[in-house]
């Protein structure tokens, strides 16, 4: 896994690639509560060159959605990639974050 953390308008964008699963979650989750914990409370995770995402994944991107929320901020994803988009249906995350195809519509929303 390979992150690129970059502020966009008024957003983080953290942009994730290769496999978060059980190995690369706890990474993940540094990164993320991190951000969080430096005032950057509106992320949006690019999901977009993810190749696989495990129940870890889910739960470190569960968690960073209950941090950000608790400091005034929120968590968006973007995710077009097919597969990932499966998992994030089928585990009912599109319920709990609010989840959009492109990186600049996911962080456009956060000016709404």
């Amino acid at each position: 896994m390979k992150t690129e953390v970059k502020q966009e308008h008024n957003s983080t964008l953290i942009d994730i690639s290769g496999s978060v699963d059980a190995l690369t979650a706890p990474e993940l989750s540094k990164i993320l509560l991190h951000q969080i914990a430096d005032g950057h409370v509106n992320l949006v995770v690019s999901l977009i060159r993810v190749e696989f995402m495990s129940s870890a994944g889910l739960r470190t991107l569960l968690g960073a959605v209950k941090e950000a929320r608790s400091n005034g901020g929120d968590l968006r994803i973007a995710s077009a990639n097919i597969g990932v988009d499966k998992v994030l249906k089928m585990s009912g995350f599109h319920n709990i974050a609010k989840v959009f195809p492109t990186q600049a519509e996911a962080v456009s929303s956060f000016d709404s």
